[in-house]
């Protein structure tokens, strides 16, 4: 047995009222690619059987600890019900995106069966009426615990779950047989490690208050000052505690989920980091969902006057091993998407600087800050830290994923599109995350019904914001270099006798 990660049990613990912590995958597929030009279900079902030791989430339950004294452990089972976990459905007539999205979206929504391996799988069909899919294209709608994988170890399993040629040959040497399995613990078993468990703790969150006063006291002033300038006030000055301004994905989330996703080709990505000097992928994913978040409350009168915070994800992982259990080695960081800014360009070079701010006041307490909070507090305690320190002072999530270069097949149909469909939190009710693969950065919004209830909308607003920014870079990239620095120049300083949040801009 393996107990979980103090993050990764949160994951579990945090799961109340109607939070799901589940993160998932959309692909659709061209079945021409496959032997005989098309694929059963029963091809999809021996795909996934032949692969269930790819990762051990496919073959590992839950053991709780009685009275939830302890974190649960998991525990590896010998025998998977590959057809409980793997389902066929199809859309009703006439079968088109908004119908796809409206059945994803009620997958989302429902929690998974604790008392089997936290994963499923949904076969979808009858998308007719898709524009721009192959004939017979089917959907594959993936779903796991987020307590057993974090964005970049998911990354890694969608791509051992595919192949790169149309070739339907299992793995060498793995499958469904010849897996040991752990016995099912005595309750006195369980007991006793709790109990050693937590004086190992006790002394390990002992150390990490020792090591957070130390990187604290090794703050230079000048740092310090910046930090504070930054953000306000010292209470709200270090990693975790950007000041955001209430919206309406601030409250609790409902038990419905919205799902609607963008693509954006990475030709015209290529354009926009070419206009501005110094700009990555995530800071053109950071400033189109500003800009789709600006333009979405501004049409509902709801555009507060300082920027929308996002918690950016910042991925603690060294390399993931075929096989291994990944959990979650993640931390994070709150960043600014600059809603106030209505030039594309502007909110570009505001976000590009944020995203290294962020990077850096993450750095002052250590990237692994959070992991190691979550690791030695008891459950409760980490709850509340995550509910009432970090999520409260957050609007929004963003987490962009690189993918695969290469093009994928799942039983010899070929991967055409993959969206990342992820996590709507209380406090936090709108997420997005995207994912490269194919030419295209996909960018998926989830959120609470009662939140957005117009997904359709929001995703006209990502594309306005991306075309905007797309003319704003090809017309800048024509003018002189001066005139842009002008455009995007720092605003005047703050009058004395109020706190302002000072944004330096730069191209």
């Amino acid at each position: 047995m393996e107990q979980l990660s103090g993050i990764d049990s949160f994951m579990l613990h945090n799961e109340c009222g109607n939070v799901y912590n589940h993160i998932a995958g959309l692909g659709i597929y061209d079945p021409s690619t496959a032997p005989g030009g098309k694929v059963r279900f029963r091809d999809i079902l021996e795909h996934f059987a032949a692969r269930l030791s790819l990762h051990k989430l496919f073959r590992r339950k839950l053991v709780a600890v009685p009275f939830g004294i302890d974190r649960p452990y998991w525990m590896d089972v010998a025998d998977v019900d590959v057809e409980f976990h793997v389902r066929h459905i199809a859309l009703p007539g006439p079968g088109d995106w908004r119908q796809l999205m409206i059945q994803v979206a009620r997958l989302h929504s429902r929690p998974l069966d604790r008392s089997r391996p936290l994963w499923e799988v949904y076969v979808i069909e009858g998308l007719d009426r898709i524009p721009g899919l192959p004939p017979g294209a089917f959907a594959v709608y993936q779903k796991y615990h987020h307590a057993s994988v974090d964005g970049q170890s998911a990354g890694a399993l969608i791509m051992g779950l595919h192949t790169k040629t149309p070739s339907v040959a299992p793995p060498e040497g793995r499958g469904d047989v010849g897996v040991p399995a752990d016995r099912e613990p005595a309750a006195a078993q369980l007991y006793a490690k709790a109990v050693a468990n937590t004086v190992r703790r006790t002394a390990s969150l002992s150390s990490l208050y020792v090591k957070t006063v130390g990187r604290v006291v090794k703050i230079k002033a000048a740092d310090l000052a910046s930090l504070v300038m930054r953000n306000g006030d010292p209470a709200t000055a270090l990693p975790g505690f950007a000041r955001s301004p209430a919206t309406r994905f601030n409250g609790k989330v409902s038990a419905h989920r919205v799902v609607e996703a963008v693509g954006l080709p990475f030709a015209d990505i290529a354009r926009v980091r070419a206009s501005v000097e110094g700009s990555t992928i995530n800071d053109i994913f950071l400033a189109v969902v500003g800009g789709g978040l600006r333009h979405y409350l501004q049409a509902k009168g709801e555009l507060p006057d300082a920027s929308l915070v996002a918690l950016m994800p910042i991925s603690l992982r060294k390399e993931i091993k075929a096989g291994k259990a990944a959990g979650n080695e993640v931390g994070g960081a709150p960043v600014k998407v600059h809603t106030e800014l209505a030039d594309p360009l502007a909110r570009l070079a505001a976000c590009r600087q944020s995203a290294q701010e962020a990077k850096a006041g993450s750095e002052v307490m250590g990237h692994d800050f959070l992991k190691s909070v979550m690791d030695e507090l008891p459950a409760a305690a980490a709850d509340a830290f995550m509910r009432h320190v970090v999520l409260a002072q957050l609007n929004t999530t963003v987490s962009n994923v690189r993918g695969p270069d290469e093009t994928l097949h799942l039983a010899g149909a070929r991967l055409v599109h993959f969206y990342p469909v992820s996590i709507a939190t209380d406090h936090a009710g709108l997420n997005h995350t995207g994912f490269s693969y194919n030419g295209v950065l996909w960018i998926s919004a989830v959120a609470c019904r009662d939140m957005l209830p117009d997904p359709a909308f929001y995703a006209d607003c990502i594309r306005k914001s991306f075309t905007e920014l797309l003319a704003a870079a090809t017309q800048a990239k024509s003018k002189p270099r001066r005139a842009l620095r002008s455009r995007i120049a720092a605003p005047p300083p703050p009058k004395r006798g109020k706190r302002t949040a000072r944004v330096t801009a730069r191209a």
